[in-house]
């Protein structure tokens, strides 16, 4: 398929979700994207971006694509490439003037995604970001220890980079779609730290960031891609980003 034209006039939504290994997340999730911007009036699609995962998750993909048809295309590569790429890829195909970006394992509900759409509309923001750290916001399925480090990460990174954003690492978001593109090419990072990396050159640019508090749930489904290697990149991303901007 080859590279769409954003639309024009009527706002229009394109959600990016990459998947690596998600057969079971992807058909609820799906579904549950549906309902929401169907019973919210919307126009809307889904990216899938999928990095070669050998558990039959394409296969799945292909089988939505079919079921909400037109709302539904896979854009799948040959391996895992990373998170940062995969949106990146994604928006070369996705038509929508606005974005939203999330995960597909349920750690974020699309039902926080309407409220996102109304704050955005309401103060005309560049990007919407959800927050587990503001409002009535939380963090649900973690231990003690996970829940320290993710909250040690965005002390780390507000102390040295001073983003104004309560949820520095936090990866659901809404942008306009002309924004993330500039960002895109303002940014060279691309794995873990790219939603920091963002966040961080959105305030540099002058664009202006509302948040929405969500609940964040551990994933039912698969494994986590988060260690020790991402917190190691994470740490440096900060430093890397202090020195930069």
């Amino acid at each position: 398929m080859a590279p769409a034209k954003p639309s024009s006039g009527k706002d229009s939504y394109s959600v990016i979700l990459p998947t690596f290994n998600e057969r079971q997340n992807l058909p609820i999730i799906t579904w549950l994207l549906a309902c929401t911007f169907t019973e919210h009036n919307l126009d809307w699609e889904l990216v899938i971006v999928d990095d070669g995962s050998p558990d039959g998750t394409q296969d799945v993909a292909k089988q939505l694509i079919k079921a909400y048809s037109p709302h539904v295309q896979l854009q799948a590569r040959s391996g895992k490439l990373g998170l940062g790429t995969a949106y990146v890829h994604g928006l070369k195909f996705a038509r929508g003037n606005h974005i939203v970006i999330m995960d597909a394992d349920f750690s974020h509900h699309p039902k926080f995604i309407p409220q996102m759409i109304a704050l955005q509309k309401a103060h005309d923001y560049d990007i919407v970001t959800g927050t587990r750290y503001a409002g009535d916001g939380g963090v649900y399925g973690w231990d003690l220890k996970r829940k320290l480090t993710s909250k040690g990460a965005n002390i780390f990174a507000d102390t040295v980079l001073r983003p104004g954003v309560s949820d520095l690492t936090g990866s659901f978001r809404l942008y306009k779609r002309a924004v993330l593109e500039k960002l895109f090419e303002s940014t060279d990072a691309r794995g873990f730290t790219m939603q920091m990396a963002l966040a961080v050159t959105a305030k540099a640019k002058g664009y202006s960031i509302g948040e929405v508090p969500i609940s964040f749930v551990d994933r039912v489904y698969g494994d986590s891609k988060l260690g020790g290697e991402e917190i190691v990149e994470y740490a440096k991303g900060v430093l890397q980003l202090w020195w930069s901007i």
